[in-house]
């Protein structure tokens, strides 16, 4: 793993953290607890954290 990925994970946890405050904020019937919360959980879930595990970038050649 390089400084990318580990950017790109730090970015999905931090997409997390602010997905799970959103999801807690408000009573239930909030649009931001409806909506919002779960699209930035979904991205950050389906998205972002695999790319950052799975992307390898530019590979360079060994001489």
């Amino acid at each position: 793993m390089n400084k990318k990925n580990l950017i790109l994970i730090a970015v999905g946890v931090l997409m997390l953290v602010i997905g799970f405050f959103c999801l807690a904020s408000g009573p239930a019937d909030n649009p931001v607890s409806l909506t919002v919360a779960p699209i930035i959980l979904s991205i950050a879930y389906l998205v972002i954290i695999p790319l950052g595990i799975l992307w390898s970038g530019k590979k360079e050649e060994k001489k």
